[in-house]
This record gives structure tokens, sequence and C-alpha cells, in this order.
């Protein structure tokens, strides 16, 4: 009888400590879900009518279509879906659109890097021949993977005549057994020179997902969207969809010509994620924060890791950089099949400045306005050539992906 009433009681109290921490973990959840919501709601601010009339010009003079999200100080202070998310169906965006982020991928793919870093699952002075020996390159480590001084070549180019024929669509893994069986002529001895390519974040990806065990769509999922209360973030690759699952559709210049998803829609960690402006502004305030990981991580990827260039541009991990007397700004842009985007954070004057956009006309090349009225750095285009090499003229705002 002892017995039974022993095993009643110990069954009450595991049932009320059980509830307890459902009721812990739920409040959590709520709790963040409420951090989350305060965080994206729009405060308007006596520069709000101003950058009102530039997005107002710069979609009637220079046709730019998409979403913007501009906050300073922590608030958001303004917010727009101007045009089209598919021209052919005259579907407008809405504000909370899911875009494919291009190039704006690569600071994520190094966030998870230096996360596992820190965690102590790799080491950036590793090799890649440690992951996958099979790969025909000497002396490319991760750290100039994240920096873009590998060398390599760029693996678009290189698979497209000899995958396109294969009519399915092509991994990670199967563009690093490409790599192993074709062994492409480098573009450059390792760490010689900075050439920006998606090859690096490409292979970034795979060994993400040789260390981790995960796929890299889960790994990401799990270590950073989730936690970072990142709900409208995913990866989508067409090895896993046969259309990828979102209703903004990439335009090529001109509104007739949308872009269809192929196989280089597959590989992803130079590209692959999509996202909305809210998200991004989320993923910004948590490494404001120091929610992603630690202030050496951190500044680790905020650290020039090639020679400055024009006195203010470098690339660090994962983050282009303009840097000049007491101002740090790190940013990316993106451009890919139809989608051109610039992410841009002003670190000492906290101010965020997003731009997703499903036309690729050029008119993101034309902000010189808008960063005069937020009073920040003008990132002026023109600092890189199309290959993502650096070349002289005017400092400038990157306008390859």
């Amino acid at each position: 009888m002892r017995f039974s009433y022993f095993f009643s009681f110990c069954a009450v109290m595991g049932i009320c400590f059980l509830g307890a921490c459902g009721s812990a973990s739920q409040k959590r959840t709520m709790e963040d879900d409420r951090n989350d919501s305060l965080a994206l709601v729009v405060h308007p601010d006596g520069l709000s009518g101003e950058i009102e009339a530039f997005i107002q010009k710069l979609h009637k003079t220079r046709q730019f279509n998409g979403n913007v999200l501009i906050a300073r100080k922590g608030k958001i202070i303004y917010e727009r879906a101007i045009g089209w998310a598919d021209y052919l169906h005259r579907d407008s965006l809405k504000i909370n659109a899911v875009f494919e982020l291009a190039s704006v991928t690569k600071p994520f793919t190094a966030t998870a890097i230096l996360l596992l870093e820190e965690q102590g699952k790799l080491n950036l002075d590793q090799n890649v021949k440690e992951f996958f020996p099979d790969f025909p390159y000497e002396g490319i480590t991760i750290r100039l993977l994240l920096s873009h001084r590998s060398g390599m070549m760029n693996y678009v180019y290189f698979t497209d005549d000899i995958w396109k024929e294969k009519m399915k669509p092509m991994s990670n893994m199967d563009v690093m057994k490409l790599i192993a069986q074709y062994k492409p002529t480098p573009y450059a001895q390792p760490d010689k020179i900075f050439h920006y390519n998606n090859s690096n974040y490409m292979v970034l990806a795979a060994i993400i997902e040789k260390v981790t065990g995960k796929s890299y769509t889960k790994f990401m999922e799990n270590s950073i969207f989730k936690p970072l209360g990142m709900k409208n973030t995913h990866v989508f690759s067409t090895t896993v969809f046969k259309k990828i699952p979102v209703d903004v559709v990439g335009h090529d210049r001109v509104w007739r010509r949308s872009v269809v998803q192929n196989f280089l829609d597959g590989p992803v960690g130079d590209k692959g994620i999509y996202s909305t402006i809210h998200d991004l502004y989320l993923f910004d305030r948590a490494m404001r924060a120091g929610k992603v990981f630690g202030k050496a991580s951190l500044d680790s990827a905020y650290t020039p890791r090639n020679p400055l260039q024009f006195g203010h541009f470098s690339y660090g991990y994962g983050w282009r950089l303009f840097e000049a007397p007491n101002q740090e700004v790190v940013y990316h842009t993106g451009w890919w099949h139809g989608f051109r985007h610039i992410f841009v954070r002003d670190l000492k004057n906290d101010v965020t400045i997003i731009f997703l956009s499903n036309l690729t006309n050029g008119s993101l090349l034309g902000l010189d306005e808008l960063y005069q009225i937020l009073h920040v750095p003008v990132i002026r285009r023109n600092a890189y050539s199309r290959a993502g090499d650096y070349i002289g003229g005017a400092s400038a705002e990157a306008s390859d992906d």
C-alpha cells in the first residue's frame, strides 16, 4: 500500500514537473515571439517622409521593384512593398514576401562556419582535403574560402556544359565530385589574391554537411533560423523541389523575361536561402546583440581579410566591408536569376538598410541620395568588377553578387 501511495505521489510530482517545464518552455517561446513582434513594429521618424519620397522616385525613374526596410537605433523607421511579385500574373508584392537572397546567403554560411568553429567542431586552418580527400587542390583552407582567397574557379561556369544535358538537379556533393573528376584550372594560387566567386561558399556548405552529418538545410534551420525567430526563412534547392515554393518570381532586366530555376539552383551555401525583409532585420538585431556567437567570432567576421582598396573596401568572413575614420559598415549584395539585393549594416551609426528586388535592372546602383538622407557613408558602385575583383575608380558599391 505504501508503495502504491509512493508511486502515485511520484506520478503526480512528475506531471507537475513536466507541466512546469512545459509552461516555462511555452513562456520562453511566447516571450521570444513578443520581443520579435515588438522589434518589427514600424516607428516613423523625421526622416520617413524623405525616405518615402526617395523610394517613390527610385520606383518611377529607375523602376525599382521590391521590398524595403530601413531601421535606425534599433527601430524600423520605414518599410515598403512596391511593384509586382509576378508580372505575368500581375500579383502585387506583399510586405512579408519571400525572396531568393542570392549572395546575401553568404553571410549566413559564414555565420554557420564560425558557429561550428566556436563549438570546436572545425578549425579555420583545416584543409579542404581533410573533408574531401579527392579534392584536387593543395593549400586551400576554410579561412581562404571564407575570404575568397582560395583562387578556385567558379563552378557556375565550369559545370554548365557538363551537367545541363543530364536534365536533373545538381547538389553540392555532385559539384564536389565533378571538381574531383575534371580538376578545372584554378584562377590563381591559394592566398595570392582576392577573387570573389560562388565556389568558395558552395564548398563551405559541403563542409558544413560533412562536419555536422546534417544537410545544410537542416543545420541552418535548427542552428540559426529557428533560434533567431526567423520563421519565414528557409533553404530551398531544386534537388528537393521541382518548383521552389515561393510566390516571388525573378525578372531579368525587363518584365517579359521572368527567370525559371534550373539545375544551378541546386547547390546552396553561395545562394539558396529564401527570406523576408523582416527576418533579415531579426538577423541583424541578433548579430548586434551577440545572440549568434561570441564577440571574438563577430570581430573575426568583420576584420578585413584582404588589403583595403581605395582606403575603404575589403572582405571579411562573409561580409563586404567599408571602413573610414570613425565609420564601419558591413554589407553584402546579391544578384542571381532575376533577383538583386543589398543588405547594409552601419555598425557605428546603428542603421540597417535592406533592399530585396526581383527585377535586375540596376536600380540599386542609385542609392547615394538615400545614404545621405540617413547620414551613413555613401557606398558607391564600381568598387568591384563582375568577377568580384577590385578595380580602379571611385569608392563603390559592389555591383556583382
